[in-house]
């Protein structure tokens, strides 16, 4: 792709961020929609996080380290909030929050059971957009529970739609589109439209409320809500944080405007009575159980941290309405005047301009919509992630007292963690919390667009705050402690060359920064992970969850697996650093020893994997199981996890090599050392040019194992590579172990067990990430050998593809799911 030329507005923007002391916009989607059921609210004695704090509690009770809600907005603190709230004038409570299962109550695990799209999102988020669909009869809420609590994890699981609540479309279609006239001025326009035929009610209440600090820090004064003067033609807030910072709340006139204390319930929460009517759930009881004395009260309320006006809106069969309403640091006259509209037209354009700027040329009209909706479900995933593991596993003085035990449980040890940013987020119902690998990929798309923020991400796994002082990076807040797959440095490289790319800048100071806290992580996993210094690494789970044959983070005292993927991991990380030294080395010559000191580590793991856990019957790599009494066991599974030795390659540029002379020189003594001594060579291919070819395997055993991914009857699906071979659909592996029987089956839909909550399923569904790397990395080869190798395409055909071509073909497969 050609640097990009003309700089759009919304490139300008970001460019100017970039030069903040925080590169990041005051106001975004940081807003989380499932803040309930996370383990950083949960204080129970034995770490059930989702039944301490439950969707029910949720609208009454106060959160401890964040908010949510529907299509919300906050500031890059979470001070201050903003979402939309509804009633269709059947259900028991506003809809004020996304609904879902819980892990137990889901047949598959936890599952968010709502219509939403994020339709459009800007890096700056000058202009998003964002749909609910919001049935006009009573939400099945207990009926979505019911039946897939009674389903069998051999059932698909029962959704929304299934209930038939969308049935003669019978619902409003409620779009939420903001566009910031400056960064601290956003107006917003909600339109709802009636899909049904028949004219339908619908009550809203967009609310703007503040975060509940003031109940565990010690703050200066109590942020504000206050009520000022209407102007002519709009209703209007004041919201002062308490630095005395203001910002103005401007919405479309209506004769209902209810403010309340964003306070637990504690009489509907706890059985004990409120010191006060004006608590956090104030809203419900007003408008659902049609109070009239208290909507009086919250009606004559001047101040408070909760506040919404409320329309009660009658919309005609296929017709919409629309209001208006608008957050600003300035105070204006006419909030809603002809700019309004004008902002929201100029903000799409410029949104326009900016993906037209970022899409290659010769893009389809399709593959450009489908590119556009997958940034905007990127940039709408960012959220403001708090936690303190100190003060959690403290509690906090005169609210939250937790049990003593809780002291040795979960994250303990964390107590060095103390997040309070905003990151990028799997997903924002079923996932609200980072985890380190995932991020990583995120920050591959996130770079094209925004590269600072991508940078600051993976900068952020590597700071103080987040590793521990030994080296090991957060998991995930479930428990920090376990291993995720080590691609921070694959991540790095890749921002890195796309920022280069697109937009112009090698930024080597960000590599050289990320390069001394990776070296650390590398470290920690070298002592750690090696059980027998022998260069074969374990991990555990590695984030597949349920790939293995038996629970690869739960083994017996005395068992260790020698893994394929986590030494395969290890390989390619020393392989990144490597690349990621080179490339430093360029022009500082100082990495240079750096550069040496990686190559060696990849030059032993890539021998120790090659010699070990290759099956030169099967032409397939298996993980090792290691017993108790000195025995061991081959567990011959053809997954995903043999493959992942594909995932790393690397050409070294001969214009490299000549600059680095010491490097040169002791790669030319490895190479005669190995031969010497009868070692394991890494494939050193050289190019006519004088490039070289690192990769775990050689040549041969690259054909070989493509050999066996390409086969529609091993891995090769319509929609990509699988994650555990169809092989083993007729041909299930089974292991006998520690008084246990298990077993291992081709599975292509969802998980029929419950390991890591049975949630995600690694035994057939193809995995887009891994297909990724695995593309990736046939483009690198066929960089090096073009069309001197070619396979059959799928296998057993009389088509041969050369590697770009194969590559290609997976690509179509992939997008095809969209």
């Amino acid at each position: 792709m050609e640097n990009q030329k003309y700089i759009s507005a919304e490139q300008q923007r970001l460019n100017a961020n970039a030069q903040k002391e925080v590169p990041l916009e005051k106001w975004g989607p940081y807003l989380s929609e499932r803040q309930w059921g996370t383990v950083r609210e949960d204080y129970s004695p034995g770490g059930d996080a989702w039944n301490y704090f439950t969707h029910e509690q949720s609208r009454s009770r106060v959160y401890r380290w964040g908010e949510d809600g529907i299509a919300g907005i906050s500031d890059m603190h979470q001070d201050l909030c903003f979402a939309i709230a509804m009633w269709n004038g059947k259900d028991a409570i506003l809809k004020e929050r996304l609904f879902g299962l819980t892990n137990a109550e889901g047949n598959h695990g936890e599952d968010v059971k709502e219509l939403y799209y994020y339709l459009d999102n800007t890096p700056t988020h000058s202009y998003m957009k964002y749909l609910y669909k919001y049935p006009q009869a009573a939400f099945p809420f207990e009926q979505l529970v019911e039946v897939n609590r009674n389903r069998t994890k051999t059932e698909p699981e029962f959704e929304l739609l299934d209930t038939g609540i969308f049935n003669n479309n019978k619902y409003f279609d409620v779009q939420v589109t903001y566009a910031k006239n400056s960064s601290e001025d956003i107006c917003i326009e909600i339109e709802i439209t009636n899909r049904g035929s028949e004219d339908a009610e619908i009550v809203l209440l967009p609310a703007l409320w503040f975060r509940n600090q003031w109940m565990f820090d010690d703050m200066p004064q109590k942020p504000v809500l206050e009520k000022q003067n209407a102007l002519p033609n709009a209703g209007l807030v004041k919201a002062v944080k308490e630095n005395n910072d203001s910002y103005y709340f401007y919405y479309a006139v209506t004769d209902t405007s209810l403010m309340t204390e964003n306070e637990t319930n504690t009489e509907r929460v706890f059985g004990y009575a409120n010191k006060t009517p004006f608590v956090k759930d104030a809203f419900h009881d007003a408008i659902v159980n049609d109070d009239a004395d208290l909507q009086n009260q919250l009606q004559n309320k001047k101040t408070g941290t909760k506040f919404s006006p409320v329309y009660q809106l009658l919309i005609t069969a296929k017709e919409s309405q629309r209001i208006m309403l608008r957050l600003s640091k300035d105070e204006l006259q006419n909030p809603f005047d002809e700019n309004f509209d004008i902002v929201f037209a100029d903000r799409k354009n410029k949104a326009d301009e900016f993906y037209n700027n970022l899409m290659p040329e010769n893009i389809s009209e399709d593959a450009a919509n489908i590119q556009r909706q997958a940034f905007a479900g990127l940039l709408w995933s960012k959220q403001f992630y708090k936690y303190d593991i100190e003060r959690w596993l403290e509690g906090d003085v005169h609210n939250i007292n937790p049990p003593e035990e809780r002291k040795y449980g979960r994250n303990a040890g964390w107590e060095h963690l103390k997040i309070a940013d905003v990151l990028s987020m799997p997903d924002k119902w079923e996932y609200p919390w980072f985890a380190s690998w995932d991020l990583c990929f995120h920050c591959i798309p996130m770079a094209m667009v925004d590269p600072v923020f991508a940078k600051n991400q993976l900068i952020l796994l590597c700071r103080e705050w987040f590793m521990n002082p030994a080296g090991q990076i957060p998991a995930y807040e479930w428990s920090f402690s376990d291993v995720n797959p080590p691609i921070q440095a694959w991540a790095a490289l890749q921002v890195y060359k796309i920022e280069k790319e697109i937009h112009g800048n090698a930024d080597t100071h960000f590599l050289k920064r990320i390069f001394q806290k990776l070296m650390l992580n590398f470290t920690w996993w070298a002592n750690r992970e090696d059980e027998n210094e022998n260069n074969i690494f374990s991990g555990g789970f590695l984030g597949l969850d349920n790939i293995g044959v038996i629970d690869r983070n739960s083994l017996p005292p005395g068992t260790y697996i020698e893994q394929v993927d986590a030494t395969a991991w290890m390989g390619m990380y020393a392989l990144n650093l490597m690349e990621m030294a080179l490339e430093i080395a360029q022009t500082d010559n100082s990495y240079e020893d750096a550069v040496t000191k990686f190559y060696e580590h990849f030059v032993l793991i890539a021998g120790s994997l090659n010699e070990t856990l290759w099956d030169a019957d099967d032409n397939f790599f298996y993980d090792r199981l290691h017993t108790s009494d000195g025995s061991s066991i081959e567990l011959k599974v053809r997954s995903i996890v043999g493959l992942s030795v594909l995932f790393n390659a690397a050409i070294i540029k001969d214009e490299y090599l000549q600059k680095l002379p010491d490097f040169k020189k002791r790669m030319e003594y490895v190479k005669n050392y190995g031969i010497a001594h009868h070692k394991y060579l890494t494939c050193e291919q050289v190019s006519d040019n004088g490039d070289l070819l690192l990769s775990l395997i050689h040549k041969e055993r690259l054909v070989q194992l493509l050999t066996v991914m390409l086969d529609e009857n091993e891995f090769l699906s319509a929609g990509g590579i699988r994650a555990l071979s169809k092989f083993h659909q007729q041909h299930p592996f089974y292991l006998q172990f520690n008084h246990t029987n298990y077993s291992i089956s081709y599975m292509p839909g969802e998980s029929d067990n419950n390991i890591f909550g049975g949630n995600s399923n690694w035994r057939g569904p193809v995995w887009i990430q891994l297909n990724c790397l695995l593309i990736q990395t046939l483009y690198h080869q066929y960089s090096f050998y073009g069309d001197s190798m070619q396979l059959p395409f799928p296998t057993g055909s009389s088509t041969l593809y050369n590697l770009q071509q194969i590559a290609d073909a997976l690509s179509e497969k992939i997008i095809t799911v969209f």
